[in-house]
């Protein structure tokens, strides 16, 4: 299971929100890349970067970020928030992104999402499922649409897509552990999924029931900033892995 840490931006700045409420916003450090290479100095090969200035926005805003980030470490980033147009697109690729993440813009504008699953193919394109409820959130986790959480990464993964990053709203930032009976339940009914596990993340100990349930890769943020899992404990467990 691979571990992939989070770096979440607002004005350049690596910062957490508890349930994605801009108002809880607390930064931990001004420079993300200064994070990032402590990760990737643990043995940590990938990250997962969020432009939460462009879910609010809806387009890309912290791209210079994500430059800075890929040409200074090896990283392999997914990066999301914010992407709703091909140019949107293009510049996270340009600027060094592996994979991008697409969660509103798969749910108000599928017809484009999937041209993106078409043209990228599915290595590139990771589905952003984020649950409220049994419901998918959208615009930064402010609104809920009708789309069942089960039924939504059906339908995408008949239209090709592999990778899903499921994030439990509700958990998200909380400390109190991960949603383990939606993972279980969605790995279950779409046993093809390659499952990304996000939110809640508490301790090190879920990291193992995480891989047991069948989990490609987990994303691990508020737990590793309040050093409730350190980051010796992470390199560790990759190097038994």
């Amino acid at each position: 299971m691979r571990i992939i840490p989070a770096i979440d931006l607002i004005d350049g700045k690596c910062v957490r929100l508890s349930k994605g409420d801009y108002a809880t916003q607390k930064t931990y450090n001004e420079h993300p890349i200064e994070v990032a290479k402590e990760f990737e100095a643990h043995g940590i090969e990938y990250l997962h970067l969020v432009d939460l200035d462009g879910a609010k926005s809806k387009h890309i805003v912290n791209h210079k970020v994500l430059e800075e980030i890929a040409s200074k470490t090896s990283l392999k980033i997914d990066f999301g928030g914010g992407l709703k147009s091909d140019e949107d697109l293009k510049i996270a690729f340009d600027c060094g992104a592996n994979q991008i993440t697409g969660g509103s813009i798969a749910v108000k504008e599928p017809e484009l999402f999937e041209r993106w699953i078409s043209a990228y193919g599915q290595d590139k394109i990771i589905l952003g499922a984020d649950v409220q409820g049994d419901r998918i959130a959208t615009n930064g986790w402010l609104e809920t649409s009708e789309h069942r959480l089960v039924d939504f990464v059906n339908d995408y993964q008949k239209k090709g897509i592999a990778y899903v990053i499921c994030t439990d709203i509700s958990k998200d930032g909380m400390l109190a552990g991960p949603s383990f009976e939606v993972y279980q339940n969605l790995l279950e009914q779409q046993p093809g999924i390659k499952l990304i596990a996000s939110g809640g993340i508490s301790e090190f100990d879920e990291l193992p029931k995480l891989k047991q349930l069948g989990c490609e890769g987990t994303i691990i943020g508020k737990a590793i900033y309040e050093n409730r899992i350190s980051l010796k404990e992470l390199e560790k467990f990759i190097l038994q892995s």
